[in-house]
């Protein structure tokens, strides 16, 4: 499905404009600490921002490093920066000097909106990308540092947008870089604005009354839309929280603020279960789940204590947001769902043909929302970029009911006895056990050098290490699944290695 939108389209007026033309200029838009912005607030901060960023020689086209926690100030210089035809990069706030020097060379970014926090690094790394032409901080700026709220409060609130192309570029986002480099995703104006009409509209019903709070945060292509572009679509609120995800801490929000939407990723869910005293979170309607498989004992642990779904669903990067998601009120705990109203799906063999129901496959997506291309890596485009299709990386398969059953990355199933194995099978197993905190399932070659599954084992704190209790857990996956299937050995560690996201990182057990 496609949208009908004009030639001439600048997304930034769709979700800051058109509230003010609906009348929901006194509306709460932001939540943040114990700060308020109304829609108006909103509107006249990112119009300032625009002005701002003009002042300072951006053009349109020119790159504009957002590197912020999330806060106010986010959402003024994202849709600052479209709405002058300017492309906003969000970028983790907690990264080092090297990480941000690749991005601002890479991007070729001429202006850069960063918090007092990260200029220790940007100070190290001040000379070398010969793009950059200016450092705006939020807080207390030093050397060539530009106070962002100074020179903001100078300037008007009055700002024509700029007459973009619905196809010309509205921002970037920079994948994790977990097998290499970042690569830059490049979107267009009319992304955002297909997902939410297309997915948020039809398959969460999310409205103006609603509050958003993702734990996952603003510079991720999930949190963007979870906290952001979904809400200001509706003229919806946002619960904006700047620090690194606690699950206590959590839960106080939700308890102060009551959303009715809550984002995150199984990781927190299963830490958040966990938390002994009991919070209220009776507001909450839908709570949803992403950035990695959604294990059907967390399911049904949090359906339990909290009487709501945990809604699994799949996009990425790539795709803007979702393309695969289970509605509420008719999941499947253990699928990611089915394909969204914004794309189409298809599950093909490595020669490109699709496969029968019920066989796994490499999983393409189609969709007005998928980024063109990466910035400046062309070989890499190619290969994901197939047309009007992308390639996930992700293998499934699909069901007679039309879910999708993920299988894993292309690169981590596991061929056994020239059986595909997925590791997600054989952790969602693991973590029926009791004693079982987390499991991260990889490949590993036996004395024979053929390729056998290791599981890596995050115990609960009641929980010891012994023999008894590996045998335990590999008799328990040769009962539940096929005997080949079971893991031939067991390590339990203290940590399981992440990404910011809470994604376990299975390359990095790889190569233990």
């Amino acid at each position: 499905m496609k949208l009908d939108l004009p030639d001439i389209y600048n997304a930034a007026t769709t979700f800051v404009d058109e509230n003010i033309a609906q009348g929901r200029g006194k509306k709460v838009a932001i939540y943040y600490q114990d700060q308020t912005f109304t829609y108006q607030d909103v509107y006249e901060k990112v119009n300032q921002t625009g002005n701002v960023l003009k002042e300072l020689g951006t053009d349109i086209e020119q790159r504009v490093l957002l590197v912020l926690p999330d806060s106010p100030e986010f959402a003024f210089s994202f849709f600052g920066a479209i709405i002058i035809g300017a492309v906003p990069i969000p970028t983790n706030p907690w990264m080092k000097a090297k990480d941000y020097d690749y991005l601002l060379q890479d991007s070729r970014a001429k202006i850069a909106v960063i918090h007092e926090s990260v200029l220790p690094e940007f100070e190290s790394i001040w000379n070398k990308p010969r793009q950059l032409k200016g450092v705006l901080v939020v807080g207390k700026p030093r050397g060539r540092a530009i106070s962002f709220e100074v020179f903001a409060s100078k300037a008007s609130t009055r700002l024509e947008p700029e007459p973009t192309s619905k196809d010309d570029v509205a921002w970037w986002g920079y994948t994790s870089g977990s097998t290499g480099s970042p690569k830059g995703a490049v979107h267009l104006q009319h992304n955002m604005i297909t997902i939410t009409d297309l997915f948020v509209k039809p398959v969460l019903g999310m409205k103006e009354d609603d509050i958003c709070f993702s734990a996952s945060k603003l510079f991720f292509a999930y949190g963007l839309g979870n906290s952001l572009y979904f809400p200001f679509r509706f003229g919806a609120s946002t619960v904006l929280w700047p620090e690194r995800p606690d699950p206590e801490k959590i839960l106080r929000v939700i308890e102060k603020y009551r959303p009715s939407f809550f984002f995150s990723v199984p990781t927190l869910y299963a830490r958040l279960l966990r938390v002994e005293r009991n919070y209220d979170l009776s507001s909450l309607r839908a709570c949803l789940s992403s950035g990695e498989p959604l294990p059907p004992a967390l399911f049904h642990q949090w359906k339990e204590k909290y009487g709501l779904e945990l809604l699994d669903v799949v996009g990425s990067t790539e795709a803007t947001h979702d393309f695969l998601a289970n509605r509420p009120g008719r999941a499947k705990p253990g699928s990611s769902g089915e394909v969204t109203p914004a794309f189409e799906a298809k599950i093909v063999d490595d020669e490109g043909r699709e496969v029968p129901i019920g066989q796994v496959g490499n999983l393409l997506v189609k969709g007005d929302a998928n980024a063109p291309y990466y910035w400046n890596k062309h070989e890499q485009t190619k290969k994901t970029m197939l047309g009007e299709w992308l390639k996930t990386g992700d293998t499934y398969y699909r069901d007679e009911e039309g879910y999708y059953w993920y299988c894993g990355r292309s690169d981590d199933m596991l061929k056994v006895g020239g059986l595909w194995v997925s590791p997600i099978e054989i952790e969602n197993t693991l973590l029926e056990h009791a004693s079982v905190l987390e499991a991260a399932v990889v490949g590993q070659p036996d004395h024979d050098g053929l390729l056998k599954p290791k599981a890596y084992v995050l115990l609960k704190n009641e929980y010891k290490p012994s023999d008894q209790l590996k045998d335990e857990l590999q008799s328990l996956v040769k009962n539940k699944l096929a005997p080949y299937k079971y893991p031939r050995c067991i390590d339990f560690v203290d940590e399981l290695p992440k990404t910011v996201t809470g994604k376990i990182q299975r390359f990095r057990l790889r190569t233990n």
